[in-house]
C-alpha cells in the first residue's frame, strides 16, 4: 500500500500543469489595466518595505542610543536638597578629561576629569523662556560632602574654586553629583537633571550639525591657544566670522589667551556666544526627533546624564521641551562675581538676588514666565501694581545678618527653602544641612553673646520661633516642625513680591539671537 501511495504522488508530481484560461475583461483584453494593477501592487510592496526598513532603522538607533549611554548614580545626591520649584533647571557641565579619545583632543592633563564649563539652565514654567547662567571656573564657593567611590563621604569646604567639586573623588568620569550639591547648596534651586560632556562628544555634536557659525574680534595664533608654545606661531583663526566644528570648534571654546584680559570671564563670552550660534542652527533645521536623534548619538558616548535622562526616550523629549524656546527668549548670564586676586568671588548680594528671582520665574527683563494666571494689582506683564501691598516679611531687612540654617525636622528640602526665604530678604546663608536630631517641634534660633538683636529680626521670618544664647559666635536656626506645617510670612513675601533678576546682570545678558560678534571678550 505504501508503494502504490508513493507511485501515485510521484505521478501527480510529474504531471503538466493545467492551463488556466484568462477571463474576460482580464489584463488580456482591458489595454494593460491588469499590468498597471500589478504594478501597483509591486509599488505598494515596495513603500511598505522602505517603511519598515525604515521603523527598523529608527527603532535601531534608538536601541544604539540607549546602549551608549551613561548614567552617574542618584546615591551621591545631597539628602538636605531644595525643594521643588518653579519652572526646571538643568546643571551642564563640560569635561576636559584625557580619558577614551579625548586624548587627542587636547584634554587636561592625566585621567582625572575636570569640569572646564558650567552653567545652570533654568527652562521656566511657560516654556517659552530660558536661562543659562555660567559659573566662572575659578569662583570661590562652600562644597558641601560628597560621596566618594569607595562609598564614604567627604568632610564640606569652604572657600574652594568651583571645578574642584567636579574632581572629587579623582575618577575619570569626575563627580557630578558632587558638582550638582556645591550648585545647589549654592543658589537653593533645585537641579532636576545633570548632563556632563566630554570634549570627543562636544567635537562630535558640532561636525553633526555641520558647523557653527562663530566670530572674534582679532587673529589668533598657535601661541595665543597654548602660550607654552614659545612662540607667536601661525594664525589658526582669522579675524571676523567663520563656521568651525570639530577640533577648530574645540580650539574656539578653550581659547583663553590673546583676547581681552586672557581670563576665563572673557572665554565665558565666547562660550555663550558659541552655544547661542549651536542653538541657532539647530533650530534652524527644525526642532524634531529626525533631527535630534542623530546629533544625541553624536555625542551620547561621551556623555554622562542624571537617571532622569538615562533612556533615548527621555533625551529626545526633553529636547523636544525646548521647541518653543525662541531665540530672544534664550537668555546667557554669569553669575554676580568680582576679581579676589587670582580668583573670582561671588557677589552674594546680587548672586542671592538673581537665584531668588530664578525661584520665582522672573525673566531677565523682570516678566513673570511661570505660566501661571495673575491675580490682584499686577499689570500683564506680571509686575507688581503701584496699589501692591507688601505682606510682613516685605519689610524685614537681613542686610548685614549672617545665618546657618539647619533641618531639625523629616521634611525633605526644608533648610533649603528658608534658606530661599532668608536670601529673598536680604540675609546672608553660611550654609544648609541636616541638624543632628530631626524631631524639633519649634524652630530654635540661636545667637552669639551681643547678636539678640539681629536674632530678632531673623526671627521676624519664622513667628513663634524659640531664641536661646549660646556661646558660639554666629546665629543659627534650627528649623521644626512649626515651620514645615507653616512657613509664614517669608514665604508669602517671596510670592506676593516677585524679585527681579539684579539690574547689572540683566544688563549684561545676551540673548541667543544677538549680533555673534558683539562682547565677546572681557577687559
Amino acid at each position: 500500500m505504501t508503494g502504490s501511495h508513493k507511485a501515485r504522488a510521484r505521478r501527480h508530481a510529474e504531471a503538466p500543469a493545467p492551463v488556466r484560461r484568462r477571463r474576460k475583461g482580464s489584463q488580456g483584453s482591458k489595454g494593460g489595466q491588469g499590468s498597471k494593477g500589478s504594478t501597483l501592487r509591486v509599488a505598494a510592496a515596495i513603500t511598505a518595505s522602505v517603511l519598515v526598513l525604515l521603523v527598523a532603522g529608527a527603532g535601531w538607533a534608538y536601541l544604539q542610543l540607549n546602549g551608549n549611554i551613561s548614567i552617574f548614580g542618584a546615591d551621591g545626591l545631597s539628602a538636605d536638597r531644595p525643594a521643588t520649584g518653579a519652572g526646571s533647571n538643568v546643571l551642564v557641565i563640560g569635561s576636559d578629561s584625557r580619558s577614551g579619545g579625548n586624548s587627542a583632543l587636547g584634554g587636561g592633563e592625566g585621567d582625572i576629569g575636570r569640569s572646564d564649563t558650567a552653567f545652570l539652565l533654568h527652562i521656566y514654567g511657560d516654556g517659552k523662556h530660558a536661562v543659562a547662567v555660567s559659573f566662572p571656573r575659578d569662583t570661590l564657593v562652600d562644597i558641601p560632602p560628597c560621596k566618594l567611590p569607595n562609598g564614604s563621604w567627604t568632610q564640606p569646604r569652604t572657600n574652594v574654586m568651583f571645578n574642584s567639586a567636579f574632581t572629587v573623588g579623582e575618577t575619570a568620569k569626575g563627580n557630578p553629583a558632587c558638582t550638582q550639591n556645591t550648585v545647589e547648596k549654592l543658589t537653593g534651586l533645585r537641579v532636576d537633571h545633570t548632563v556632563v560632556v566630554d570634549f570627543e562628544g562636544f567635537s562630535k555634536v558640532t561636525a553633526a550639525v555641520g558647523g557653527v557659525p562663530v566670530c572674534l574680534p582679532k587673529e589668533v595664533y598657535q601661541g595665543d591657544l597654548n602660550p607654552n608654545r614659545g612662540s607667536k606661531g601661525n594664525v589658526i583663526f582669522p579675524k571676523g566670522r567663520q563656521t568651525v566644528s570639530g577640533q577648530k570648534a574645540l580650539d574656539y571654546v578653550r581659547l583663553r589667551h590673546g583676547i581681552g584680559d586672557g581670563s576665563d570671564i572673557g572665554r565665558i563670552k565666547r562660550q555663550q556666544a558659541f552655544v547661542s550660534s549651536l542653538i541657532k542652527k539647530v533650530k534652524s533645521e527644525g526642532v524634531n526627533p529626525s533631527t535630534l536623534l542623530p546629533l544625541a548619538n553624536a555625542a551620547v558616548e561621551s556623555m554622562t546624564v542624571d537617571p532622569g535622562l538615562g533612556t533615548a526616550d527621555k533625551l529626545i523629549s526633553f529636547a523636544m521641551s525646548l521647541k518653543d524656546i525662541d531665540l530672544h527668549n534664550t537668555k546667557f548670564v554669569t553669575v554676580p562675581w568680582r576679581y579676589q586676586g587670582a580668583r573670582v568671588a561671588i557677589v552674594h548680594s546680587q548672586a542671592d538676588a538673581l537665584w531668588a528671582a530664578l525661584r520665582a520665574d522672573r525673566t531677565v527683563d523682570g516678566k513673570d514666565a511661570s505660566g501661571k494666571p495673575q491675580h490682584g494689582n499686577k499689570g500683564d506683564d506680571g509686575k507688581r501694581g503701584a496699589n501692591t501691598s507688601a505682606s510682613p516679611g516685605d519689610s524685614v531687612s537681613g542686610a548685614g545678618i549672617s545665618v546657618a540654617v539647619y533641618n531639625g525636622t523629616t521634611v525633605t528640602g526644608l533648610a533649603a527653602r528658608a534658606a530661599g526665604d532668608l536670601k529673598t530678604a536680604g540675609f546672608t546663608v553660611t550654609g544648609t544641612a541636616t541638624a543632628s536630631t530631626q524631631d524639633h517641634a519649634t524652630t530654635v534660633i540661636a545667637h552669639g553673646p551681643g547678636q539678640e538683636g539681629q536674632a530678632r529680626t531673623v526671627a521676624r521670618l519664622f513667628p513663634g520661633a524659640q531664641l536661646q544664647q549660646s556661646t558660639a559666635v554666629g546665629i543659627s536656626i534650627t528649623l521644626g516642625q512649626s515651620y514645615a506645617d507653616d512657613p509664614g510670612p517669608a514665604a508669602s513675601a517671596s510670592s506676593d513680591v516677585p524679585p527681579d533678576v539684579p539690574a547689572d546682570a540683566a544688563d549684561k545678558a545676551r540673548s541667543a539671537d544677538d549680533n555673534p560678534c558683539s562682547d565677546l571678550s572681557y577687559g
